[in-house]
């Protein structure tokens, strides 16, 4: 019988504070951090992915952050393979994991132990798709799979076009859902008793109002320079697609104003980090916390201490 993994771990919105919760959790319990963020784990996007800087890492330890080039292929299932690796590493130092992130699916397939068998790719049918999204938009697409397969049709946002194509390409390849082939993997137990925090607000215009906030930090410290320098390198990748870099490029074309990408920016968080809360919700082995229900984060995190303390876990 394998031995069962106990983790922490922060969940909730961009811009909620999940980052300084984290070190602070691996402070008092002796932790090191999993990135558990689809694009941080890209390089050089440092500014638009919100990434940890070494002065707000405070000396804990951090996996999972920068370490792939925009050029590769990178996907959930590569995520999850690393992310054991580095959770196995943690614990053999008899320390304890911290998984830290915003990006729902990665998150699932990790504490759940997902197990997908890699299906042939089609490369003939997913041109078609990929022509049909440039020539008639994503949503022919999206409405094809809402056809299909309309619980995983609901779950994906209509940018998120690989995904869509992905899902569209399953069906066609297996005859099976991209939902029901998740069912099925999940048969496989997860080795892990994960403890989760999550960070929510009572108020939306609270939350918004930080994201509002970091999106005018970022400009400040140098995310035009950065999306301009991605695009002029990497442009059509993957990692392109981060919010921060895409709502830039009618600037960068001459299209329409800085200010005017700033506030399409600052709508696009605000429209994700509404889609990461539905996301997160829906888990009901989550343990909120308010982060608007406290006069300040030091007793935010006593409050989380506490929780966990509580649960006799760690």
């Amino acid at each position: 019988m394998a031995e069962v993994k106990k983790v922490l771990a922060v969940v909730g919105p961009t811009a909620s504070g999940k980052t300084a919760l984290s070190v602070e959790l691996c402070k008092r319990f002796n932790g090191e951090v999993v990135s558990c963020d689809s694009m941080q784990i890209y390089k050089d996007m440092h500014i638009a992915t919100a990434a940890p800087d070494e002065e707000e890492m405070q000396g804990i330890r951090h996996h999972l952050i920068g370490f792939v080039d925009p050029c590769e292929s990178f996907n959930v299932v590569r995520y999850c393979e690393l992310a054991h690796s580095c959770i196995d590493d943690i614990i053999s130092r008899h320390k304890t994991p911290v998984i830290c992130g915003g990006t729902g699916l990665y998150f699932d397939w990790l504490i759940n132990n997902i197990q997908w068998t890699p299906e042939n790719t089609d490369s003939v049918y997913r041109r078609e798709l990929e022509k049909a999204a440039s020539l008639y938009g994503p949503q022919v697409l999206l409405d094809k799979l809402f056809e299909i397969d309309p619980e995983t049709a609901s779950t994906l946002h209509i940018n998120n076009v690989g995904r869509i194509i992905r899902a569209l390409e399953i069906y066609k390849n297996t005859g099976m859902t991209m939902s029901e082939n998740k069912r099925l993997s999940k048969s496989q137990k997860s080795d892990y008793k994960p403890f989760i925090i999550g960070l929510d607000s009572r108020n939306r215009d609270y939350l918004y109002s930080k994201i509002d906030n970091r999106v005018d930090n970022m400009i400040e410290n140098g995310l035009i320079n950065e999306a301009k320098n991605y695009y002029e390198k990497y442009n059509g990748k993957t990692s392109i697609q981060a919010i921060g870099y895409k709502e830039l490029k009618p600037y960068f074309d001459g299209e329409t104003s800085l200010e005017k990408c700033i506030e399409k920016l600052k709508l696009s968080t605000r429209h994700y980090a509404k889609r990461q809360l539905t996301w997160f919700r829906k888990n009901s082995d989550i343990n909120f916390i308010m982060i608007d229900d406290y006069d300040s984060f030091d007793s935010l995190v006593d409050s989380a201490i506490q929780i966990i303390e509580e649960a006799n876990m760690f």
